[in-house]
């Protein structure tokens, strides 16, 4: 480990002992077995290093030079009904974690089905201890990377989700991460349980009250998928300007498992998404992701799919918007097992650069070990074609109209994927917001 990662891992080990006293889950000797290691592993390595191919691309070394602090209680009236109208979202079952806590005070679950349970992970600790051991650190161990290890030594809450057999939600459960703090350490584990032929919906959220607020916010979520089950996943991340972001989702999917998820990366100085899952036979996955970075904006998106067993199909399309001098990052690889025949799957990462300086580092991946299979990567990254520029401009449009046109709808084609309405208008005003809107009438979306 270099000088600069073990002096910041020992300044946030300093502080453990007294730190680790209060998170929750004390007395459960698996849980302190299980932070221990995990601390041990991040006290030896610090945070992750270009050096490490997984980590090339992104240097974390900013979030090393200072030392955030966790909150270890809500704090009272932080967020105000303004804050929770404006990321709350209709029609859904809300789960507000407010600095690492849970806030049961703006959380929204009445009219949860009663065989459904939806709580905060210290709860589930006291009252589901036997059901969260099962899960907690099954779908990632905390060796994957330090970042992992940092998680699971220092999360101080999380939600706890379990969907029992046969269970059909109405309505998606949102995960709202907010941050009201300055300086703060917002370091959340979340277990997501979908039990045999039951289908859920489940949104996360991370966003700030301050649009300028500097923190650090980690969170890992882990989701068991069972046979035959289905979870519809989707992620908004619009962090503040000046905030540092990590989110890990690590997906375990039985036989004819389904699994879809749908990112959308807007906010945040530097964020870091990782999307894990292991298929088993028959299996399906889809994975969908829109990344606009603007000013200096650091974006990276880390996917891994893992073919086990034969007869499972994967879907996988990134698309990546710069502009300015912001970087954007695409790591996608597919793993096909020995005996995972009849594999099936598709990658794809296109990228737009609207300016000279935005730069995109993109690496699709495969990796066959299987001789019947049908696997296809591919990338592009390029600016607009002056072409259809020209085609518009020829039918009466100016330059800048027309740019922003063929701009929106290459954003526009992962938005419209999202079947959540509340959400899906959410996340157009995001795109929206990233360039000039002259040329594309909201009313007519």
């Amino acid at each position: 480990m270099s000088s600069i990662n073990a002096v910041t891992a020992s300044r946030y080990a300093a502080d453990y002992p007294s730190l680790k006293a209060r998170l929750p889950g004390q007395g459960l000797a698996w849980l302190e077995h299980l932070r221990t290691e995990a601390f041990n592993t991040f006290s030896q390595h610090g945070f992750p290093s270009p050096r490490e191919e997984e980590w090339r691309y992104t240097n974390v070394s900013a979030i090393e030079k200072k030392l955030f602090t966790p909150s270890l209680t809500i704090t009272a009236n932080a967020v105000s009904q303004d804050d929770l109208s404006a990321y709350q979202l209709q029609d859904t079952w809300s789960v507000v974690l407010v600095d690492g806590h849970f806030s049961a005070a703006d959380s929204l679950l009445a009219g949860l089905p009663a065989t459904v349970i939806v709580m905060s992970m210290a709860e589930a600790l006291v009252t589901q201890a036997d059901l969260v051991e099962r899960h907690l650190g099954q779908a990632v161990h905390h060796d994957e990377h330090s970042f992992i290890a940092f998680n699971s030594a220092w999360f101080t809450d999380g939600v706890f989700i379990h969907i029992p057999a046969k269970q059909l939600l109405a309505k998606p459960i949102q995960i709202l991460h907010l941050v009201t703090q300055a300086d703060v350490l917002a370091t959340t584990r979340n277990v997501v349980i979908v039990d045999e032929l039951a289908e859920a919906t489940l949104i996360e959220t991370f966003a700030a009250t301050g649009e300028s607020l500097a923190y650090l916010s980690a969170a890992v979520t882990e989701v068991f998928i069972a046979q035959n089950a289905q979870l519809t996943g989707y992620k908004l991340q619009s962090e503040s300007d000046k905030a540092y972001h990590f989110c890990g989702t690590y997906v375990k999917q039985a036989r004819d498992a389904r699994f879809t998820q749908h990112n959308f990366e807007f906010g945040g100085l530097l964020a870091r998404n990782d999307t894990h899952t292991d298929l088993n036979q028959a299996a399906e996955c889809t994975l969908n992701g829109l990344y606009s970075g603007i000013n200096r904006q650091h974006i990276d998106n880390h996917t891994r799919i893992n073919h086990l067993q034969p007869h499972a199909i994967s879907r996988e399309l990134y698309k990546g918007i710069l502009d300015d001098r912001a970087r954007g990052v695409f790591q996608g690889r597919v793993i096909v097992a020995e005996q995972a025949q009849k594999t099936d799957s598709q990658m794809n990462n296109r990228n737009l650069l609207l300016s000279n300086d935005a730069e995109v580092d993109t690496k699709p991946q495969l990796e066959i070990y299987a001789d019947d299979v049908k696997c296809a990567h591919g990338m592009t990254v390029g600016q607009l074609d002056e072409k259809s520029v020209f085609y518009l401009q020829s039918r009466g449009v100016d330059n800048d109209t027309a740019r922003n046109m063929l701009t929106f709808a290459f954003a526009n084609e992962m938005v419209d994927k999202i079947t959540v309405r509340s959400l899906h208008d959410q996340v157009l005003e995001h795109v929206l917001s990233r360039f000039p809107q002259e040329g594309v009438n909201k009313e007519w979306l």
